[in-house]
C-alpha cells in the first residue's frame, strides 16, 4: 500500500537556529519552511522535518543517512564546511573516518549539533 508513496524523515532538535545553519548551510539541503513545529527541508525529493523539541537525547545509533557515489569526496567537502566526522576506536577507519566492510561497503559517521548520529554510505552506488 505504501511502497509506491513518497517518504517523509524526521529528526529532532532543541536548537532549532543551529539545526537550520546546519542541515541547510553545512550539508547543502534546500530549506523549505519553517512553522512552531519544525523546519522543513527537502532532501533530493525526501522530506526532512526537524522537529522542535525542548529536551532531547539523541539516539545512540544512526538516525539518518545519505547514499553517496563518491564518499572519499563526500566526506573532504563536508569537512572543509565544517564538519566533524567521528572516529570510533577499533572500527579500523581511514585517515578520513571511512570504514570499508569486508563486502566493500563504506562508511562514515558524523553528528548534527544536537549530537544525532548521521552517516554517509555508497550502498548502491557506483563508484
Amino acid at each position: 500500500m505504501l511502497g509506491n508513496r513518497d517518504i517523509a524523515t524526521f529528526i529532532a532538535s532543541s536548537d532549532p537556529e543551529k539545526a537550520r545553519e546546519f542541515y541547510g548551510d553545512k550539508l547543502g539541503l534546500n530549506f523549505v519552511s519553517e512553522d512552531q513545529f519544525a523546519l522543513v527541508f527537502d532532501a533530493n525529493g525526501t522530506t526532512l522535518r526537524v522537529q522542535k523539541v525542548k529536551e532531547m537525547t539523541p539516539h545512540p545509533y544512526t538516525s539518518l543517512g545519505w547514499h553517496v557515489p563518491e564518499i572519499e569526496s563526500a566526506v573532504k567537502d563536508l569537512e572543509k564546511r565544517g564538519v566533524q566526522f567521528e572516529r570510533f576506536e577499533g572500527f579500523g577507519q581511514d585517515e578520513l573516518g571511512i570504514v570499508t566492510f569486508p563486502n566493500g561497503n563504506k562508511v562514515a559517521w558524523f553528528k548534527d549539533p544536537d549530537g544525532n548520529m548521521l552517516s554517509l554510505d555508497n550502498v548502491g552506488t557506483t563508484e
